[in-house]
C-alpha cells in the first residue's frame, strides 16, 4: 500500500534576506563604534545582543557570526573570577545565544548541532531558574526530535514543557504543547490520545482568544486524525472550517497545509481529479514560500495518484525527486513512508528484489521511531510482496501482523488494505473460509471509508450551494436579457426620432435660414438634449451589456463547479477496473454536465452495473440523475436488493416519492439497463435500455420494459432476465444517445443496426481499444453536426 502524506502543525523558522532601514542602519554604525571603542565586556555583549535583535531573522548568516561572538565573550568571562550578578548577566545572555544559534542550525536542518545548542541552553535556564527559559528550550528540542521522527524524545520534552506551563498556570503555552503532544500521538497512531490533546488545546485557544492561525492549526489536525480514522464527513468538517480561517488571515502556508488534506479526501475516495487539483494548488504555494518539507510532501502524494492511474514513469520520477528532498532534511518519518511507495511502485512492477529491498529499509525506520500507523502499512506491504512471490505462509504472517497492529490504533484504511490482502493469500492457499471472513471484513472496512454517507457529506452542502446559485443566476440572466432588449428598444425608437427630427430641420432651415435663424438654433439645443438622452440610454446597454457577461460568467463557474460535483457521485475508474477488468466507459455528456451516468455497485458477491439516462440534459438532466443515483444506492445499501428488476423498481418507487415533495406536478424519470454478474452468470433488468450479448460474431439482444423509472400508467414490475455466459462473451448496455446522433453524409441518424454493425466489427480488439475505436466512430459519423444528446456505453467482456 502507498502512503499518503497529510500536512500537521509544526513550528518553523524561517530566515529571509531582507533590505534594512536606513534608521536601522543608523543604529548599527552607533553599536559598532560602542564595539570597536573596547568598552567593558559586558557593554559589547548588550551591543552585540542590540545589533542582532536588529537584524533578527534577516540575514541568517550575519546572525550566526553575532552569536558566535557572544557565546564567545561570555564563555571567556565565565571562566574568569567575577561578581555573582555579573556572572548572572553573562549566564543569561550565553544562554539565549545558544539558543539563537541552534533556531539557526535547526532552520539549516543540521539537527545534530540544533539539539547541543539547545540542550546547553536548557542546563543554564535551569541552574538560573529562569522557568520560560526552560520552556523554550525544551520545545526547541522536542521540536528537532519530531522533525527527525523520534517521536519518543519529542513526547518526553514537550511533556516536561507542559508540566511547567501548568505550574506557572501559562495558558497559552499550555495550549501551544497539547498541540505539540497531540501532533506526536497522532503520528504514532494513538488517535484517541490525539484527539483528547487538540480539543483541550482548541478549548483554552477559544478561552484566551488565541491568534486566529492557531486555532486553525488545531482544526486542521482534529481533522486529519479523523481522516485516518475513515471519518470523512468529520474530516471535512473541520478542514474545511481550518481552511476558511486561513483564507481569512492570508495565510499561504496555511492554506497550503489545507488544499493538500482535503486533496487527501478525494485521494482515499479515489476522485483523482479533484486529488491532484488540490495536491497541485499546494505545490505551487509551497514552491513559492520556499518549505521544502511541504514540497516533498506535495511531490510524494502527487506521485501516488499517477502510480493508482499506472502512470509509472512519472510516478517514479515524483518519489525520486520526495526522495532526494526528505534526504536532505533529513525527516526519518517522511524518509520511510517514500521507500514504501518506492517498494510498492516496484513490486507493482514485478521488481520484487528491489521491493523487497526499500520496503524492509522502510520498515526498520519505523519500528526505530516507533510509527505505528506506518509499521502496520510496510508490514502488509511485505505481505503482498511475499503473496505476488507465491509465498503464501509469509504472506498471511506479514499482514496477520499488519491487520492486528491496525485493529490497535483504529486506522480504518490500514485495516482496509490488511483485509483485502488477507483475502488474496487465503485464496491462494486454498483456505475458503478464512478467506470469506477475511472479504466480508475488507468489504465492511471499503464500504465504511467510501460509504454514500461519507461522500456525499464531503460535496452535499457545496452541491445545495452551487445549484441553488445556478437556480438564481438562471433567473436573473433572463431578467438581465430582457433589459437588455428593452434598452436597445428604447435606443432605437430615440434613435429614429432623432434622425426624422434632423432630416425636417434641415430643410426647412435651408428654406427659411434668415428669417428663422433663431428658431434653428433653439431646435439644435434641443437636438443636443435628445442626442445627451440617445448617449445616456447607449450607456445603458453597454452597462445591461456589461453585467450580463459577468453573469454569464458566474453561471459558467457554477456549472463548472456542478461538474466537479456530479463526477464525484461516479464510480471512480479504479473501481471499474477492480470489479470489472475487463471493460471501458465511454462517457460523453453534451454539455459540461450530463443527464446520462454510469453506475457500478458490489452487493453479495454479485457486481452490479447500470448505464442510465435520464429525463434532459445539461443542468435540468444532471440535478434529475443525481435523485435516481441516489435511488438506485438506496435500494441496493439500505434496503439490500441485489436482484436487478427488485432493484428497478424500488428505485422508481423513491424516486417517484422524492419528485412527490414538489408543489407541481414532476414528469422526470430515468431510462436505464442494468445488470448483475456473479461466476458467469447474468441478470438484467432495463427500463426501455436493453442489453446485448455478442456471441461469435452474433448479438443476442434481451428487449428491456417499456415504462421508465418514474410516473407511468400503469406501473408493472421490473423483469429479471437471466443468461449463461461463456468464455469470450462481451456484453454492451448504453443510453440512445449514441445511436440517435445526426450526422453521416445525409445528416442522419446512425440508428440502432449501424451501432450494431460497429460493435460485431471490434470483437477482435482488447476493450481499451474498443473505447477508442467506438469513440472515434461516433466523432467521425457526428463531423460538423452538434452533438445531440448525452452519450454513455459500457462494454464487459467476459
Amino acid at each position: 500500500m502507498k502512503t499518503l502524506l497529510s500536512i500537521a502543525f509544526t513550528i518553523s523558522v524561517l530566515f529571509v534576506n531582507a533590505q534594512l532601514s536606513p534608521e536601522k542602519e543608523a543604529q548599527i554604525d552607533s553599536l559598532k563604534q560602542i564595539i570597536e571603542t573596547k568598552n567593558h565586556d559586558s557593554t559589547i555583549v548588550k551591543a552585540y545582543v542590540a545589533w542582532d535583535n536588529i537584524i533578527y531573522r534577516s540575514n541568517p548568516k550575519l546572525d550566526l557570526e553575532l552569536n558566535q561572538k557572544i557565546e564567545t565573550i561570555c564563555n571567556k568571562n565565565l571562566q574568569q573570577k567575577i561578581e555573582e550578578r555579573e556572572k548572572q548577566l553573562f549566564q543569561k545572555y550565553l544562554s539565549n545565544a545558544l539558543s539563537n544559534i541552534g533556531l539557526i542550525y535547526q532552520s539549516q536542518g543540521n539537527y545534530t548541532k540544533a539539539i547541543d545548542y539547545n540542550k546547553r541552553s536548557l542546563k543554564i535556564d535551569e541552574n538560573l531558574g529562569k522557568k520560560k527559559g526552560v520552556i523554550t528550550s525544551l520545545n526547541n528540542i522536542a521540536i528537532i526530535y519530531q522533525n527527525q521522527g523520534d517521536f519518543e524524545n519529542a513526547l518526553n520534552y514537550y511533556s516536561r514543557s507542559l508540566k511547567i506551563n501548568e505550574e506557572i498556570e501559562n495558558k497559552k503555552g499550555i495550549s501551544s504543547t497539547l498541540n505539540n503532544i497531540g501532533i506526536i500521538y497522532d503520528n504514532q497512531g494513538n488517535y484517541s490520545k490525539a484527539i483528547a490533546s487538540f480539543t483541550r488545546s482548541l478549548k483554552i485557544q477559544e478561552e484566551i482568544g488565541n491568534k486566529s492561525d492557531i486555532i486553525a492549526n488545531t482544526l486542521n489536525n482534529i481533522g486529519l486524525i479523523y481522516k485516518n480514522q475513515g471519518a470523512h464527513a468529520k474530516a471535512i468538517d473541520f478542514l474545511s472550517r481550518s481552511l476558511l480561517i486561513r483564507e481569512n488571515i492570508g495565510d499561504k502556508k496555511g492554506i497550503a497545509t489545507s488544499l493538500n488534506n482535503i486533496g487527501l479526501i478525494y485521494h482515499e475516495q479515489e476522485d483523482y481529479k479533484n486529488a491532484i487539483d488540490y495536491y497541485t494548488r499546494c505545490l505551487k504555494i509551497k514552491e513559492e514560500i520556499g518549505d521544502k518539507r511541504g514540497v516533498a510532501t506535495s511531490l510524494n502524494n502527487i506521485g501516488l495518484i499517477y502510480h493508482d492511474q499506472n502512470n509509472y514513469e512519472k510516478a517514479i520520477d515524483y518519489y525520486t525527486r520526495c526522495l532526494k528532498l526528505k534526504e536532505e532534511i533529513g525527516d526519518k518519518k517522511s524518509i520511510a513512508t517514500s521507500l514504501n511507495n518506492i517498494g510498492s511502485f516496484y513490486n507493482d512492477q514485478g521488481n520484487y528484489k528491489e521491493a523487497q529491498k526499500f520496503l524492509s529499509r522502510s520498515l526498520k525506520i519505523r519500528e526505530e521511531i516507533g510509527d505505528k500507523k506506518g509499521i502496520a502499512t510496510s508490514l502488509n506491504d511485505l505481505g503482498i510482496l511475499y503473496k505476488n512471490q507465491g509465498d503464501y505462509t509469509r504472506a498471511i504472517q506479514y499482514s496477520s501482523k499488519s491487520l492486528k497492529l491496525a485493529k490497535e490504533i483504529g486506522t480504518a484504511l490500514e485495516l482496509t488494505h490488511a483485509a483485502n490482502a488477507l483475502f488474496e493469500a487465503y485464496k491462494k492457499n486454498n483456505q475458503s473460509a478464512k478467506a470469506l471472513e477475511m472479504h466480508e471484513l475488507f468489504i465492511e472496512m471499503r464500504d465504511s471509508i467510501n460509504s454514500e454517507v461519507n461522500r456525499k457529506e464531503v460535496i452535499r452542502q457545496e452541491y445545495k450551494h452551487q445549484y441553488e446559485k445556478l437556480a438564481i443566476a438562471d433567473s436573473v440572466k433572463n431578467q438581465e436579457l430582457q433589459k437588455v432588449k428593452d434598452a436597445q428598444l428604447a435606443a432605437q425608437r430615440a434613435e429614429n426620432k432623432q434622425q426624422k427630427l434632423k432630416s425636417y430641420f434641415l430643410y426647412f432651415g435651408l428654406f427659411v435660414t434668415l428669417l428663422f435663424g433663431g428658431f434653428i438654433f433653439n431646435r439644435f439645443r434641443i437636438t443636443s438634449r435628445q442626442k445627451g438622452i440617445i448617449e445616456n440610454q447607449k450607456e445603458q446597454v453597454d452597462l445591461a451589456f456589461g453585467e450580463l457577461a459577468e453573469k454569464n460568467k458566474e453561471i459558467l463557474d457554477s456549472i463548472n463547479y456542478a461538474k466537479r460535483i456530479q463526477t464525484a457521485i461516479l464510480p471512480p475508474d479504479k473501481l471499474i477496473k477492480r470489479y470489472l477488468p475487463e471493460s471501458f466507459v465511454l462517457y460523453k455528456p453534451k454539455d459540461i454536465v450530463a443527464g446520462d451516468f454510469y453506475w457500478l455497485e458490489q452487493k453479495h458477491n454479485k457486481i452490479l452495473f447500470a448505464a442510465a439516462d435520464c429525463t434532459g440534459h445539461g443542468v435540468p438532466g444532471a440535478m434529475v440523475s443525481v435523485v435516481c443515483n441516489n435511488g438506485l444506492n438506496r435500494s441496493v445499501r439500505e434496503y439490500n436488493l441485489s436482484d436487478p428488476g427488485q432493484i428497478l423498481d424500488k428505485t422508481r418507487e423513491l424516486v417517484i416519492q422524492e419528485f412527490e415533495k414538489s408543489e407541481g406536478e414532476v414528469k422526470d424519470g430515468m431510462d436505464i439497463a442494468l445488470c448483475s454478474l456473479s461466476n458467469n452468470k447474468l441478470h438484467y433488468a432495463g427500463a426501455y435500455n436493453p442489453l446485448w450479448i455478442i456471441r461469435n460474431n452474433e448479438i443476442i439482444e434481451t428487449k428491456a420494459n417499456k415504462q421508465p423509472i418514474g410516473k407511468y400508467d400503469p406501473l408493472l414490475p421490473f423483469t429479471t432476465h437471466t443468461a449463461d455466459l461463456i468464455e469470450g462473451d462481451t456484453i454492451y448496455i448504453f443510453s440512445d444517445g449514441y445511436a440517435d446522433q445526426f450526422g453521416g453524409p445525409k445528416g442522419k441518424k446512425l440508428k440502432a443496426k449501424a451501432f450494431k454493425e460497429i460493435l460485431i466489427s471490434i470483437q477482435d480488439k482488447s476493450m481499451k481499444e474498443q473505447h477508442q475505436l467506438i469513440n472515434e466512430a461516433f466523432e467521425k459519423w457526428r463531423g460538423k453536426e452538434d452533438q445531440i444528446d448525452d452519450v454513455v456505453v459500457i462494454g464487459v467482456r467476459i
